[in-house]
This record gives structure tokens, C-alpha cells and sequence, in this order.
């Protein structure tokens, strides 16, 4: 299988995001190049205190080894121990302004081989939306992006896509989503590979015109101490989320992956309290009551 045509993608995808990501924020983004010991690398590209985002990453990686770990291979125990290959882009975005909403996009490819027969081949990604303030507009101009990106594949693709979101960006322990959702998908190879390529980067091509809007509307609006205040304790719930549940960071660190790069999605300011609730009424109670619900937005 000839994977080439797949990094140069997600190498340029890389670039286009960081560049237009500059642009937006006026700062540069550090880049570095890392080696994995047991094969494979990749490049992190990571802005902090930018004028626009209080830190955000977009890494690229491809890895291979001689043992599936133990995240990848859940769903296929038949393939635990396989030698692989596998890469993808992954980004989050935290922006300063509470106003502006946090931002996770990921495309990965996957390949398990065997002896001389086919590999066994697998798409994932999406994107999802976190916002700490609800704007309506944002939330329906996300979602129906993410539609235009799977329609031209089936109509049932963007539905399927959203539910799936919905269940697998939830936190159990907390009972409730982590934000307004997106769309997510893993394991998929059930149409041709091609057909399932480009459906694969028309999602990764859509997370700009998604994205993008969004923090141009929000970026400049004035806020003080309460609005940075509730979004270190959202923020809290992504922590969660990304250390107990995320099956990207559990590859990440069980497959030997850059720790820093791996760990990039954290925020850089996060707090917690104890058995807080919002005050009645209040916009940071109306988050939680008409947004972080699994709703549906197209």
C-alpha cells in the first residue's frame, strides 16, 4: 500500500492551517521536528500567548512500530500485535477571549499488516466545538460546515457523524457533553479507499471555513475577570476529557509518542471547584442549559 499520496496531504493540511492560524493571530507558531526512537515522527507546530490564542497546537505525526497498542486495537482484537503505520493531523485551539470558543480537528489513517497479505486499512477524525459562551450562529455555522464537508458523500453520513460525536465526546463521569459536538469518526473502511480518502480530506479541507468565522466575530468582544474566571473551570472538563477518555492521547502515549507533542492540547489555564453551579439564569447557567445538550443544529 502506498501511503505517500496520504502525508503529502496532511503535511499540507498542516501548513494551511498554521498559516492562516499566523495570519489570524499576527504571531508565529514555533515549529518543531521530532524523531521516535521506534520509528516514525513528526512535526509540532505550537503558538503560546499569542495575541489571539492563548496557546494552540497543530501537530502532524506518523509513526509505525511492530505492535498495535492497546487504544488502537480495542475495537479489533484480532489485529493486536500487528506491525503499523500510522498518521494524521491533529490540532486545539485555545483562545484567549472567553468569548471565543476552544476547537479540536483531527484526521488519522491507520494500517495493521500481516505477513504478505492486504493490510487492513481505517479513516478517523472529525472536528468538535467547545464554546464557554453559547452564540447560536456559531453553533449552527460549525455544524452545517461540517455537514457541507459529508454531503457530497450521502446524506446519512453527516447525521451518523454527529450522533457519533455526541456519544464519544461525553463525559461518564460528569454526565454531560464536553461542548456543542461536531462530528467524529473511526474505523472507517467501508467504502473503497479511495471514496473513503477523499471523504477523509474533505473534512480535514473544511475545518478552516468552520473555524475561522468563528473566532473573527468573538476575538475582539470585551470581557473581564468572571468571563476568564468560568472559562478556567470549563476548561477543567476538557482536561478530563482528554486524560481519561481520548483515544488520540492514550495512543499517543502508548505507542511512545512525543510527550510534549502528545500533551499540546492542554490549556494553560485551568481551575476547578468544588460542587460549583452557575448563578440562575445567567449566561454561564444558559451554557449548559441550551448548549452542552447534544442538541441538534441543522
Amino acid at each position: 500500500m502506498d501511503t505517500s499520496g496520504i502525508k503529502t496531504y496532511l503535511l499540507g493540511l498542516q501548513d494551511r492551517i498554521v498559516t492562516a492560524l499566523e495570519r489570524a493571530d499576527g504571531k508565529t507558531f514555533r515549529r518543531d521536528e521530532w524523531t521516535r526512537p521506534d520509528g516514525g515522527g513528526g512535526i509540532s507546530a505550537l503558538v503560546e500567548e499569542g495575541n489571539l490564542l492563548e496557546r494552540g497546537g497543530v501537530n502532524f505525526s506518523h509513526v509505525m512500530g511492530r505492535g498495535l497498542p492497546p487504544s488502537a486495537s480495542a475495537h479489533r482484537p484480532e489485529l493486536a500485535g500487528r506491525h503499523f503505520e500510522a498518521m494524521g493531523v491533529s490540532l486545539v485551539l485555545h483562545p484567549r477571549n472567553p468569548y471565543a470558543p476552544t476547537v479540536h480537528m483531527n484526521v488519522r489513517f491507520f494500517a495493521a499488516f500481516h505477513g504478505q497479505g492486504d493490510p487492513v486499512w481505517w479513516f478517523g477524525g472529525g472536528m468538535d466545538l467547545t464554546p464557554y459562551y453559547g452564540f447560536e450562529e456559531d453553533a449552527r455555522h460549525f455544524h452545517q460546515t461540517c455537514k457541507a464537508s459529508l454531503d457530497p458523500f450521502g446524506a446519512g453520513y453527516y447525521p451518523r457523524f454527529k450522533k457519533w460525536c455526541d456519544e464519544y465526546f461525553y463525559l461518564k463521569h460528569r454526565a454531560e457533553p464536553r461542548g456543542v459536538g461536531g462530528i467524529f469518526f473511526d474505523d472507517f473502511n467501508e467504502i473503497p479507499f479511495p471514496q473513503a480518502q477523499a471523504l477523509w480530506q474533505s473534512v480535514g479541507d473544511h475545518f478552516l471555513p468552520a473555524y475561522l468565522p468563528l473566532i473573527e466575530r468573538r476575538k475582539d468582544l470585551p470581557y473581564g475577570e468572571r468571563e476568564r474566571d468560568f472559562q478556567a473551570y470549563r476548561r477543567g472538563r476538557y482536561v478530563e476529557f482528554n486524560l481519561v477518555y481520548d483515544r488520540g492521547t492514550l495512543f499517543g502515549l502508548q505507542s511512545g509518542g512525543r510527550t510534549e507533542s502528545i500533551l499540546m492540547s492542554m490549556p494553560p489555564i485551568v481551575r476547578w471547584r468544588y460542587d460549583w453551579h452557575p448563578e440562575a439564569g445567567s449566561d454561564e447557567a444558559r451554557l449548559l442549559k441550551d448548549f452542552v445538550n447534544g442538541r441538534d443544529w441543522v
